[in-house]
């Protein structure tokens, strides 16, 4: 079997041959790739000439590159386009690279190699190389003794597995929980492309007639604000929020399970629960501080968030129902600030908001030009690639879309890296942005609604992170920064959605072409602070819940998860059953597969230098080139090479302030009002 894979691409920034890739090419490749690695590792673990950085820290990070390249483009395709075969043989890669990872860290003599250099003449990127290399070897596990190191091995490849089976199931519960209706007076409310979108849906999935509406990962389902009818509404709500709890496609034991055997885990190397491992690579300074924050926010979070309930009572004329509640909330906002969200659809067509929106404020703020290419070979007919290049015509990487929902691909919208801009290995970054956006029948615009812009300009915020990364090591380059602080740049790229020099040139109506009223703009901002004690409660609702599982003590196991959820919610004085969380324990993906175990705080943590930075944009001009070379110079394209931190205080000149997102949040007044 010729393996592409076992070979540098020769396709342009060395793009994978997704066109001749089979199941079986992954496997292999990974299989090969991590035997390879090992003899690599081995051989600088091995090495009889005296320590130094160039052949023990450089050798590292040059060394792997099969498997790297190998991984990079399976982890790509796999979630995007889950395919039966590729399902099949997902746990065998898990397993595989999570033992790889054991085999890397808990080598003694690798280790001790490493600890052994002598570090002090050396400065910048290359001591943090060093620091930061030592610190992920001993926080895996590398100064266990060999029993301990042993029994790590174990709970790393169970979690492993229990992991990779979350997945499959949770995307089996999706497909599953698809809610039918079989007459169109069901779905009152939704337009005709709405209408003809949800009939392919129903037929791509066996149904001979009828509308099927399909999930997207959160609780909140975005046709609830545009569905007429409370039952209706209620059906889809209630087939979101019980995901994973039933059948061959449950995931609420897997996920107990998993927090568990992570408390073992944390257990064996020496700290009290889950959550502390994680938060020594944050920074976030300590647990304490993480639950302080949040302690500080819910109490104001849930008035506002009751006090919206009273609003959208006087319309409802009766209790709100959660199911009920996008439904009404539209309603306030087209009632107090002549808003019709639904209606705003009309003028958000996809490529427009693209091009005219996401890439036209990259090119007002660093100068990038885009250019759209045919010639490589994708994973599915509906991916798409832009070649992005710099202001002065050099290139700068490649830009990869993949804004269709559909049955193979992972629920929710994330950047991932097919390539990473490193020096030391002469690449070039391709990075990509994955959305779950309802494809719109055949001949039809594919309209988005504007928390689906947000979204778009979310995940470039992360591409444009990958795209300038400066640094030389792969291990500290783009991305690859501390958890709570990768949410960041992207959270930033959002101000541009609504910015009054970026709408206007995307926002127009698909069918008239017209633009945009007059005073849009002005009515989304004084609108944007309604809504927001539900989006906080919400939000820190699902971050409570997270802490809550990775704080268990040492092996303890829920035994019902159901009332796990509900007492801990309670306990932090949320109100689950006004406002339910983002994600509940059956399809919190982020997780329970998805790197962001004890670290679903990260997103208001990085909202305080999200905020704080928009103020700075605010403050200095808004979108200005020179605005954007700064970012771009001092914080995007660091990513690990410093401290981060640090990064944004030398960007903004001091450190982060909270109020500019209090403000935001609605839970103070702006002192400049």
């Amino acid at each position: 079997m010729h393996n592409p894979l076992l070979e540098r691409s020769t396709l342009p920034f060395e793009f994978p041959d997704y066109s001749a890739l089979e199941a079986a090419h992954y496997l292999d490749a990974v299989q090969q790739g991590v035997a390879g690695h090992l003899e690599e590792l081995r051989a600088i673990a091995q090495n009889t000439q005296v320590p130094t950085f160039e052949n023990t820290f450089v050798a590292m990070e040059r060394s792997g590159a099969l498997l790297r390249r190998a991984v990079m483009a399976y982890w790509t395709v796999f979630s995007a386009h889950g395919t039966d075969e590729l399902r099949e043989i997902d746990p065998q890669i898990q397993s595989l690279v999570s033992g790889h990872q054991d085999a890397i860290h808990l080598d003694g003599a690798l280790f001790a190699r490493l600890a052994s250099l002598d570090a002090g003449a050396l400065d910048g990127e290359d001591k943090r190389l060093v620091s930061e290399t030592l610190r992920t070897f001993r926080a895996a596990g590398a100064e266990l003794d060999a029993g301990r190191k042993k029994q790590l091995r174990t709970l790393n490849s169970e979690i492993t597995d229990l992991s990779s089976e979350y997945s499959r199931r949770l995307l089996g519960a999706m497909n599953e929980a698809a809610v039918h209706f079989a007459e169109p007076g069901e779905l009152a409310g939704l337009s005709d492309g709405d209408l003809a979108s949800a009939a392919d849906a129903a037929r791509a999935a066996g149904h001979t007639d009828g509308y099927l509406l399909t999930l997207v990962l959160p609780t909140g389902q975005p046709l609830l604000e545009r569905l007429e009818l409370s039952a209706s509404r209620r059906r889809l709500f209630e087939a979101s929020v019980n995901r994973g709890q039933k059948g061959e496609n449950r995931t609420l034991d897997l996920g107990a399970r998993m927090a568990s055997l992570r408390s073992k885990r944390a257990a064996l190397l020496g700290f009290a629960t889950h959550a502390d491992v994680v938060l020594q690579e944050a920074t976030a300074p300590d647990l304490a501080a993480v639950r302080g924050r949040l302690a500080e926010l819910i109490p104001a979070a849930v008035a506002n968030a009751r006090a919206e309930a009273k609003e959208l009572e006087k319309i409802s004329g009766s209790p709100i129902e959660p199911w009920d509640w996008a439904f009404y909330s539209a309603a306030v906002a087209r009632e107090r600030h002549a808003l019709d969200r639904g209606a705003l659809r009309e003028y958000f067509e996809l490529d427009a908001v693209l091009e005219r929106g996401v890439f036209a404020a990259a090119s007002r703020l660093y100068g990038l030009g885009f250019t759209e290419r045919f010639d490589f070979p994708l994973y599915h007919p509906d991916v798409r690639t832009w070649e992005v290049f710099n202001e002065d015509g050099s290139t700068l990487g490649l830009f990869v879309g993949d804004f269709f929902a559909r049955s193979t691909k992972a629920g929710g919208a994330w950047m991932n890296s097919i390539r990473e801009s490193v020096s030391l290995l002469g690449e070039r970054p391709v990075v990509t942005n994955t959305l779950n956006i309802p494809k719109p029948a055949e001949g039809e615009p594919a309209l988005v609604s504007l928390d689906e812009v947000n979204t778009l300009f979310h995940e470039f915020g992360h591409a444009l992170h990958g795209l300038f990364s400066a640094g030389t090591y792969p291990s500290l380059a783009g991305t690859s920064v501390p958890r709570d602080f990768v949410e960041y740049p992207s959270q930033v790229n959002e101000m541009w959605a609504l910015h009054a020099e970026v709408l206007p040139g995307y926002a127009a109506h698909t069918r008239t072409g017209e633009p945009l009223p007059a005073g849009t703009v002005q009515v989304l901002e004084a609108a944007a602070l309604w809504g927001e004690g539900f989006a906080t409660t919400e939000y820190l609702t699902a971050a409570v819940l997270d802490l809550a599982w990775h704080s268990l003590a040492d092996g303890e196991l829920v035994s019902d998860p159901l009332a796990f959820e509900q007492r801990v919610l309670a306990e932090a004085g949320l109100i689950p059953e006004l406002v339910p969380s983002r994600y509940r324990t059956g399809y919190f993906k982020h997780i329970f597969d998805g790197g962001y175990s004890a670290g679903y705080y990260s997103y208001i943590w990085s909202e305080v230098l999200d905020a704080d930075t928009v103020e700075w944009f605010t403050e200095n001009g808004g979108l200005k080139r020179e605005n954007g070379e700064r970012f771009r110079t001092e914080l995007l394209s660091r990513g690990n090479t410093r401290d981060p931190l640090e990064s944004y205080e030398i960007f903004r000149g001091r450190e982060a302030r909270i109020e500019p997102l209090l403000v935001r949040r609605g839970l103070a007044r702006s002192t400049n009002a």
